[in-house]
């Protein structure tokens, strides 16, 4: 076959594709969108989740319902996302973790970079080092002490290996340089209930989960791990300003659709994400959490892309030598 011929075929596939897809854009979307998070109903990642899918859904005039899909630190929910019909239909929203899986996984079923369209960024959420109530050290120096003297008698509860709490403890444990005996859960809500009721003595969590019981004094906290104060507990100081300088540990999201989800979806969908992100009630419930919204300029694939690619590179080292694995 001639060469212009075949040329002619593959512009003819290219724009019948185009057009398929811009149909399907305007469509779309024709049913019920499912978000998928990777973890327990009443954590963080979920609060982030069902908030933005209230606003999303009035964006996008269908309605979206979150599901829970526990296991593996998100990677059973992130696999299963990857292999999903490309329809726009299923999507995920995850965190940090979809990062620190390329390592902690030596057998894992996809590949961030390469299995997904990225929808974009979502809300940074900054993170607070607490205890249980009743633990007698009541600043930073006199846990720091406490941790020191009792480190055999004293346990730190996160979600799992490579989970973010699992991520802000060990950087806060690996600071001071004492070990401590760590307890996994599934999911930090568990896990916080468990702190709630005294079987645990610390967690590190987001303030998406915890400004509730923070603002209550039901649990003690030390100090945010971010580099400045969070906006809505002005009161609390950060770990740097109390001598940890340099730590800094937040989550971030990202959403995700399964690769060959038509452009024109992608773009649908980044544009209800962008606008929910704008949304008031979204600022204003987000700020009472702590969490703040992602600019519209990270709120697209090549910004969720980039931060993936940065976060990887990052953790990637810091992990393999630590020499521990989840599989």
């Amino acid at each position: 076959m001639p060469t212009h011929a075949i040329t002619r075929r593959v512009l003819t596939t290219a724009i019948a594709l185009l057009a398929s897809s811009t149909a399907l854009a305007a469509d779309y979307p024709e049913k019920t969108i499912t978000l998928v998070v990777p973890f327990s109903a009443g954590g963080p990642t979920d609060v982030v989740a069902r908030i933005l899918g209230q606003s999303m859904a009035k964006s996008l005039k269908q309605s979206i319902i979150v599901e829970n899909a526990l296991g593996a630190g998100g990677t059973l929910a992130a696999g299963r996302i990857a292999r999903a019909t490309p329809d726009g239909y299923t999507l995920l929203l995850h965190h940090n973790g979809m990062a620190t899986s390329t390592t902690l996984y030596r057998k894992l079923a996809f590949n961030p970079m390469t299995d997904f369209e990225y929808i974009g960024q979502v809300a940074d959420v900054p993170m607070v080092l607490m205890a249980r109530k009743d633990l007698a050290a009541n600043t930073l120096p006199e846990l720091i002490a406490m941790i020191k003297s009792k480190k055999d008698a004293m346990t730190m509860g996160h979600a799992g290996l490579g989970a973010v709490s699992h991520q802000c403890g060990m950087l806060f444990l690996s600071a001071i340089g004492v070990p401590l005996t760590t307890v996994p859960y599934k999911g930090t809500a568990p896990a916080l209930s468990d702190m709630l009721g005294g079987q645990i003595d610390l967690l590190c969590d987001q303030t998406t989960q915890t400004t509730s019981y923070i603002r209550t004094n039901r649990v003690k906290v030390y100090g945010a791990t971010t580099k400045t104060r969070i906006p809505s507990l002005p009161a609390l100081p950060t770990l740097a300003e109390q001598g940890m300088a340099g730590f800094e540990m937040y989550v971030w999201h990202g959403m995700y659709a399964p690769k060959g989800t038509p452009p024109a979806v992608v773009a649908r969908i980044g544009t209800a994400l962008r606008e929910a992100l704008n949304d008031p009630n979204v600022k204003a419930r987000f700020a009472e959490l702590g969490a703040e919204p992602v600019s519209d300029a990270k709120a697209t694939p090549e910004g969720l892309r980039t931060h993936l690619k940065a976060e990887i590179d990052k953790w990637g080292p810091i992990y393999k030598k630590n020499g521990a694995f989840a599989d």
